[in-house]
This record gives C-alpha cells, structure tokens and sequence, in this order.
C-alpha cells in the first residue's frame, strides 16, 4: 500500500489582490463521479491543446482546476481546467473565460509521490479542509476553491497548491 504524505495542519493564508483569469473546458459534477469527470476533463483538454493554441498565457505557465457554485443539497458543484491566460480577450471559441475572484485564501500545499496518486491526495486535502480545518478555524468558505499549478507540479517531487477562498466567521 501506497503511503499519502501528511497534512500540514496550518495554511499559508494570503490575498490575491488581483483575479486571475484562465481559458479551459467545464462539466457538472458530484461527489460520486468528480474522479472519472475530471479524468476525462482533463484528457479532452489536453486533446483540445494539442491542435489549438491558448492566445495570451501567462508566463511562466499555470494551470488551474477550479470549483465553484458548490450546491449543499445535490453535492455538486463545477468543475473547471484550464489554462491561466493574461487577459480574456482572445478565447477560442471552443473554451470559455473565466476569473477567480481576488481576496483572501487559505492556501495548502499538497505533494503525490506518483502521479496516479494526485486526485486521492486532492480529495483527502479537501475533506481535511472542509471538515476539520474550516469548522476549527477562526474563518469559512466562500465558496471558491482551486488547485493551482505550474512549474513545480512537473518533473520529481511534484507539488501544487490548493486556495480555499475564506472570510472571516459571521
């Protein structure tokens, strides 16, 4: 059995004074299908990049996996991939633009040790956000979280970051 790396307990909590924007695809998803759905996401994104270029990438590179709208009731919520761009004037009429919203968030580090490993790791980051971190924490979700990725989610020692959007506790 594969060992996952541990959960640091305190995020780094930063604010983004500006949004960012990103170009990439979108599917509804839930908890009982979000593995396969963004495995898929993210093949078909990968097959759209390969023929298509994405105008105006940031540089250096980042991609990002973004979930919004969550619904409480139905436990689904959008998933979205794609590539973080420096403006939304030139979107490929394929794709859609979108901006994650400056403000604060909470941002924790998440390592796999094998790339199969990435999506388990990811889930198990966010259960132990959303049900141990938050509910402790002097703050709650805004609703906004994404996993961000760049150069150092790439070659040996892979690790990206996961932002929660956070205020502070009403």
């Amino acid at each position: 059995m594969f060992l996952l790396n541990k959960i640091e307990k305190e995020p780094q909590i930063v604010t983004l004074s500006n949004p960012i924007y990103f170009v990439g695809l979108s599917v509804h998803t839930g908890m009982k299908t979000i593995y396969t759905d963004a495995a898929k996401l993210g093949k078909d994104y990968t097959l759209f990049k390969e023929t298509h270029p994405i105008p105006d990438l940031k540089q250096p590179w980042a991609f990002v996996a973004y979930s919004k709208d969550f619904n409480e009731d139905t436990k689904t919520w959008e998933y979205i991939m794609g590539d973080v761009v420096t403006n939304l004037d030139s979107i490929p009429p394929e794709l859609k633009g979108y901006e994650i919203p400056s403000g604060t968030y909470a941002i924790f580090p998440i390592k796999a040790k094998f790339k199969f490993l990435w999506g388990l790791e990811i889930g198990r980051m966010k259960r132990y956000v959303f049900t141990q971190w938050l509910p402790h924490s002097p703050y709650q979700s805004t609703g906004c979280d994404f996993e961000y990725h760049d150069a150092r989610s790439v070659g040996r020692n892979p690790s990206i970051d996961l932002y929660v959007g956070i205020q502070e506790k009403k």
